[in-house]
């Protein structure tokens, strides 16, 4: 756990030992990582990290394993771009979009699909890019639902999150506005009572929680989540199947427990998408669907998610599986 003489913030590999959460011996590899990918470990992810190899650190803190690209991954395992018709917008689903209003996270996993491309450095749309990409928004009458996510939405100031979200709300077709975020969780301290009133809206908002173990369920994350739940604002939660993260029948029922406990309903378990250097992390998808057929008749149907793969060439999310069998 960092002192306080330490940056809110761990960025490098020498933040990372002066904090502890790294040996020196680690130091020279881990920075060699920081030169391709963003690091950042937020004070609150910092105090849950009770060990190196723990489920917390394995999400967060960086291996010389991410430098090693197996055959098999992609750079752009999603497929953003060939369905990117403006800077900001992807519409790989004919009734909604993404909107990607900026490229910073709070943290940054070592799994993340997009971890080429986000990074503190911000990625912010400009007024004239985001401009542009809302009225693609409003000239796509098909499009049903916007999805905020990035990089992080509540990154944002409550200022610009507010306006942005009054600007789609005010598109007659746009029906459902979502946010996709790890801030709760990652640094709670940002859901503000500001940042809660900029997602009051009339049209219908849900916020996607992603969240992959219950040990992300710290006291501030609990009341940063409360926060947005007593607004009325609904929460689901989405995860990743991680090997030595939640890669087992108790850790995935602890998982979606602890996301009950505070209002949130377990809405999508993801396979790991194929992005470089992300090999360690992989559970095979028979062995998850083994996993949650373990977990039948233990955990409540709330608790159940959809077990979902991304599908090559920007197909987009298959549920699969398990069967009733």
């Amino acid at each position: 756990m960092p002192d306080g003489s330490l940056p809110r913030t761990l960025r490098d590999a020498d933040a990372l030992l002066a904090a502890g959460l790294i040996g020196a011996e680690q130091a020279p590899a881990i920075a060699a990582v920081a030169e391709r990918y963003a690091i950042s470990v937020t004070s609150a992810v910092a105090a849950l990290i009770g060990a190196p190899d723990d489920p917390i650190a394995r999400q967060y803190i960086p291996d010389a394993a991410e430098l090693v690209t197996a055959p098999d991954e992609i750079e752009d395992p999603t497929a953003d771009a060939p369905f990117t018709p403006v800077k900001g917008v992807v519409h790989r689903y004919p009734d909604r979009a993404l909107l990607k209003p900026l490229l910073a996270c709070p943290v940054y996993c070592r799994f993340c699909f997009r971890r080429e491309v986000v990074g503190p450095d911000g990625g912010l749309l400009t007024e004239a890019e985001l401009d542009a990409a809302i009225a693609w928004f409003a000239r796509t009458p098909q499009v049903r639902e916007a999805i905020l996510t990035g990089g992080d939405p509540l990154m944002l100031s409550p200022r610009r999150l507010g306006k942005i979200l009054a600007r789609l709300a005010a598109i007659p077709h746009l029906e459902v506005l979502r946010i996709h975020t790890r801030v709760p969780v990652a640094d709670p301290e940002r859901v503000t009572a500001a940042l809660v009133a900029a997602m009051d809206l009339e049209k219908p908002l849900f916020l996607c929680l992603h969240a992959n173990h219950a040990q992300e369920f710290s006291p501030a994350a609990r009341a940063a989540i409360g926060r947005l739940t007593r607004a009325g604002i609904p929460v689901l939660g989405q995860s990743v199947l991680l090997a030595g993260v939640n890669d087992s029948e108790e850790a995935l029922e602890g998982l979606f427990r602890a996301m009950l406990s505070v209002r949130v309903k377990p809405y999508y378990l993801h396979q790991l998408d194929l992005a470089p250097g992300t090999a360690r992390f992989r559970v095979a998808p028979e062995r998850g669907r083994a996993l949650l057929r373990g977990l039948r008749g233990r955990v409540t149907g709330l608790a159940w998610p959809t077990y979902v793969q991304e599908l090559p060439d920007g197909g987009g999310k298959m549920p699969i599986g398990p069967g009733v069998a």
